[in-house]
């Protein structure tokens, strides 16, 4: 059987009939690709290692600001909080959000109103969970941005919701 393809674009190659149909499913949980060929699986990987290492570098510029921290990467069945520092007898807690560019807008932008009431249930329930009082309680976001070359950036935003 001989079959003919034609073009109508050198992007667009229409196939025979009897060629099964292409059916476009999302990616099953960790797996699939995107669109530059990268696995999901391999993505995560580097999120995950980026949003180590910004997390190393907010810790070092709260340490150096002055803060003690006190916990981080607390977890609980209903989320994280990133890292704990007391200023004084201020309580900070903190979420930190790491960018390699701005295309999806600056990191502090990624802390919606959700993420916020979410975080402000967190830090009460490591309060009530540790037994920990303090005085005052603040919300802050350290915005990292990561350079090509050279050391990251980072913003504090004490207070931010």
């Amino acid at each position: 059987m001989i079959v003919h393809l034609r073009y109508h674009s050198p992007s667009m190659i229409v196939r025979p009939s009897t060629a099964p149909p292409v059916v476009h499913r999302p990616p099953a949980r960790g797996g699939g690709t995107n669109p530059a060929g990268r696995t999901v699986a391999t993505m995560t990987k580097r999120n995950q290692a980026v949003g180590a290492y910004g997390e190393r570098c907010a810790v070092r510029h709260l340490i150096e600001a002055g803060l003690r921290p006190v916990a981080r990467n607390w977890r609980c069945p209903d989320g994280e909080i990133d890292i704990i520092a007391w200023e004084g007898e201020v309580l900070a807690f903190c979420e930190v959000k790491t960018r390699r560019t701005d295309d999806f807008g600056s990191p502090a932008e990624a802390v919606v109103p959700a993420k916020a009431r979410r975080l402000r249930g967190l830090a009460a329930r490591w309060l009530a969970e540790t037994g920990t009082s303090a005085e005052e309680v603040r919300f802050d976001v350290l915005s990292v941005r990561l350079s090509a070359a050279g050391a990251a950036h980072v913003d504090h935003l004490k207070g931010a919701f």
